[in-house]
């Protein structure tokens, strides 16, 4: 039974899925979109929809806890100054899912994910 799990584990280790999700998390953030498995997109949503809710708040603590998982000040400051400014009078919904198809060489069902434009 699948109660009260909630984290999608991605046939991987907790280190290992935390790596993965903190690198697509980065990389979303420094290149705007990324083309991943839709599986792994839908994973890393909530966390970059929770990081750019941090950020709108431009605090020092803001970036602070952004600095905590991203390890990148650059970044921080990048999801603060410029992502989360765009997305000032959004509630929530800063990104969007779109659906490629499958992959040529394993059928594995592939997306970008991206930030949304105001």
């Amino acid at each position: 039974m699948r109660h009260r799990n909630k984290i999608n584990a991605l046939s991987r280790p907790s280190d290992h899925r935390k790596a993965l999700i903190n690198n697509l998390i980065k990389d979303l953030i420094e290149h705007g979109s990324i083309v991943t498995t839709l599986p792994k997109a839908k994973a890393v949503r909530p966390y970059i929809e929770k990081a750019i809710t941090k950020g709108k708040s431009g605090t020092v603590a803001a970036r602070r806890h952004l600095y905590s998982f991203l390890q990148d000040r650059k970044l921080c400051n990048k999801v603060v100054d410029e992502i989360s400014k765009g997305f000032m009078n959004r509630p929530g919904g800063y990104t969007r899912i779109l659906k490629l198809g499958q992959r040529r060489g394993d059928a594995a069902e592939m997306a970008i994910i991206q930030f949304v434009k105001e």
